[in-house]
């Protein structure tokens, strides 16, 4: 569960940072005493050819490098601070040539020159790790829940008859090539096989019988080492597997039944055999099929040339990547090429691209001051998917569709997946195409009626509520900046009590009420009437969503202007067995897209598979028919 932290001002001397720190998800409001104001950045700052996302402190904005000595107090008895005082009032030169002020180098500077070399090594500016210092502080406010959006209260329906003509307007939007995949594939698959590596980690030679008996004794890892074992024959890397335990002169058939099955999983998760425990998700052999496995990237890779495929033929995706895998990453391109090319009449062309080192953030001690490592240096961590933000603007795409690499059935199970992204894409495009149209109808000159309508757009279709005006060009100008925003329409599954975010009206600093996605680490579980509200939620965010990228002149939109910066969230982990405290920049879909215009619309629990667990691969949607 979701635990808040006492602020710093209700905890007592020395305790600020005392509260346990084993809950990855548990999100921080404690506020150090000293903590300086952060304001958000209008735009982000580039490193290099890389965009960075940039949080700016009050500080920070005056410039770099530590204040003026002259600004800094200097610890003295009563006489001392009297000529302190003396000193700090008189001329400039006399201040600074003071031997008391060259005497008190006191500074509130966090960073050692060894820092500061490490942080221009990864590109990250000065002030950007300022800024970050001070949200770990003082972490923003947790989102205001309004009310859940529901059927008829901010998620639409669309029946039959209205998607075959999406799906239709979809398609011609992908023949003619405007239409571009975005697979976030970077993350590695060592969690889907955690339960196996506990197990292993147990020790003994993995006997069945030693296993279950672990498995009696509450071992959640032998439970699931047991259901693996038992249904190691219908996963697709089954044959891999056997022939990696050949070389080793062992049979996994032999083994399978009765153990030891640590061979087993040694030739699975190590690097010297399979390599799945380090390898990404996306390589691994998710489904069988008549052509022999397919990983999830080519799973991917199929699903956007049965749906996405333009007119000559080529399929667009963008994937990001972690770099030590990009090379692993183009040989699965090319195979795939020369074996399913043909026969679908596709021809990939995909970008990739990989998470800037810049947008990782710092950690913190509890109470504030920058996390060391054991030699001393600073301590990055990976900040979320919302560090993805540059990579979908890098894609340079008309419309993208965004799905997570493991959220792809086999196909035999996917054709709900592909007319549903076809109904979400021809919706976005229809909205983008009123949008633009209601635009040019108000930048052609003052019309009341003109402005009406774009307040009757933005208001039935996007949610937003216009202002009470009867002035046209007033509700002219507030239409405009409401159509004119990159635009999204994403698909929202009924609860089943799965894991995620979901959908809510949000209330924010300024009062507007809008539709936002929000994670359950956004919330202040603390307060009950909260915690009530998430807990009425009726669908949950599957990452199934379809965005539109560029104005009506074609020109992208800049990403980094429609960042909530007050999304980011602040969580305690552990490193090293120290409690930290780690920030993570505004989820990609939740306060990365705050400021986009939004529609949610229902889809079936059919479109949502995904595989958090390798036991997740027996589910129906990963196995033939």
């Amino acid at each position: 569960m979701n635990e808040r932290v006492p602020r710093a001002r209700d905890a007592g001397p020395d305790r600020a940072g005392d509260a346990e720190a084993g809950d990855d998800h548990a999100r921080t409001h404690a506020r150090a005493p000293a903590a300086r104001s952060v304001r958000r950045a209008a735009r982000p700052r580039r490193s290099g050819s890389r965009l960075v996302p940039a949080f700016t402190s009050a500080h920070a904005s005056r410039g770099a490098g530590p204040r003026p000595r002259a600004e800094r107090g200097a610890r003295a008895g009563p006489a001392g601070g009297r000529v302190a005082r003396r000193i700090l009032a008189g001329p400039r030169r006399a201040r600074l040539s003071s031997p008391l002020v060259r005497r008190c180098p006191v500074s509130n500077e966090p960073f050692t020159d060894e820092d500061l070399a490490q942080l221009e090594a990864r590109g990250v500016p000065v002030a950007e790790a300022r800024a970050q210092l001070a949200r770990l502080a003082a972490p923003p406010p947790a989102a205001r829940l309004d009310r859940p959006c529901t059927v008829g209260d901010g998620i639409e329906q669309l029946p039959e008859e209205r998607r075959a003509a999406l799906e239709a307007r979809a398609a011609a939007a992908a023949g003619a090539g405007r239409v571009t995949a975005f697979v976030p594939a970077s993350g590695a698959a060592t969690r889907m096989f955690q339960d196996l590596l506990a197990c292993r980690a147990a020790g003994g030679r993995l006997e069945r019988a030693e296993v279950e008996a672990l498995a009696a004794a509450g071992h959640a890892g032998a439970r699931g080492v047991l259901a693996f074992m038992d249904g190691l024959p219908r996963f697709a890397f089954h044959a891999a597997l056997a022939r990696e335990l050949a070389a080793r002169n062992a049979s996994l058939e032999a083994l399978r039944p009765a153990g030891p099955w640590r061979p087993v999983l040694d030739a699975l998760l190590d690097d010297e055999g399979l390599g799945y425990a380090r390898l990404p998700k996306a390589l691994v052999e998710f489904h069988a099929g008549p052509g022999g496995p397919r990983t999830a990237f080519e799973e991917h890779l199929i699903a956007g040339a049965r749906t996405l495929r333009a007119a000559d033929g080529t399929v667009r995706l963008h994937v990001t990547a972690s770099p030590e895998h990009l090379e692993r990453f183009r040989e699965a391109r090319a195979r795939a090429q020369v074996h399913w090319g043909p026969a679908l009449g596709a021809r990939w062309q995909v970008a990739f691209s990989v998470q800037s080192p810049a947008t990782d953030t710092l950690a913190a001690e509890p109470g504030g001051a920058p996390f060391r490592d054991a030699h001393g240096a600073l301590l990055f961590r990976p900040a979320g998917h919302g560090a993805l933000l540059g990579n979908l603007a890098a894609a340079g795409a008309d419309l993208a569709f965004v799905r997570n690499v493991d959220n792809v059935p086999a196909e035999e199970w996917a054709e709900p997946a592909r007319r549903w992204t076809l109904a979400l894409l021809g919706l976005l495009d229809e909205t983008r195409a009123a949008a633009d149209a209601a635009l040019a109808r108000l930048e052609a000159g003052p019309a009341p009626q003109a402005a009406r309508d774009a307040a009757a757009l933005a208001r039935d279709a996007l949610g937003e509520r216009p202002p009470a005006t009867d002035d046209p060009a007033a509700l002219g100008a507030w239409a405009a900046a409401v159509l004119d925003r990159p635009m999204r329409v994403c698909g929202m599954v009924p609860n089943t009590g799965e894991p995620g975010g979901g959908p809510f009206w949000v209330r924010g600093a300024d009062g507007a009420v809008t539709r936002q996605i929000v994670e359950s680490a956004q919330v202040d579980v603390a307060n009950e009437g909260q915690r009530a509200t998430f807990a009425r939620g009726t669908h949950f965010n599957p990452v199934f969503m379809a965005l539109a990228l560029r104005d009506r002149r074609g020109r992208a939109y800049d990403l980094a202007r429609y960042v909530d910066e007050d999304a980011a969230i602040v969580t305690r982990k552990t490193a090293d067995g120290r409690a930290l405290l780690a920030l993570e920049r505004p989820g990609l879909w939740n306060g990365g897209m705050a400021r986009w215009a939004t529609r949610f619309v229902e889809v079936p629990l059919e479109v949502f598979t995904p595989v958090k667990t390798v036991l997740d691969l027996l589910r129906a949607e990963h196995q033939p028919r």
